[in-house]
């Protein structure tokens, strides 16, 4: 059965993914790899978009 979805529009930038974990390559003392979260600069980490309307345009 289909799941029901809010109408609402995905982020063109991110997706809808907008927090994504970015190794850096070095280990933690007890062997993990250390992380950074970075988040959707548009979207501000919602994945989703603000409707056309309330985008502010101009100065």
């Amino acid at each position: 059965m289909p799941q029901h979805t809010p109408n609402t529009p995905v982020c063109r930038d991110c997706d809808g993914f907008p927090v994504v974990a970015i190794t850096t390559g070095t280990r933690a003392p007890d062997g993990t790899r250390t992380t950074l979260r970075v988040t959707c600069l548009t979207c501000k980490g919602t994945g989703h978009a603000a409707p056309a309307a309330l985008v502010r345009a101009g100065r």
